[in-house]
């Protein structure tokens, strides 16, 4: 599972990421980068534990990774 979980992780990383990006831009914020930086981060670190949720359910519903 931890293997499906690596692969998912980019491709959930990068739409969290830009999801997160984009409400910040959405807000228009005049801080500068840190709110961007900030929400960048956040969306990675959300995105482990989502890429490993779906990765579970993957193992569950197709028996593979085990």
């Amino acid at each position: 599972m931890f293997r499906i979980t690596l692969i998912l992780l980019p491709i959930v990383a990068t739409t969290v990421m830009g999801m997160a990006v984009i409400a910040v831009l959405s807000m228009d914020m005049q801080a500068g980068w840190q709110p961007i930086a900030i929400a960048s981060a956040a969306g990675l670190v959300l995105a482990i534990p989502i890429s490993w949720l779906v990765a579970r359910q993957i193992v569950a519903k197709t028996g593979l990774g085990r």
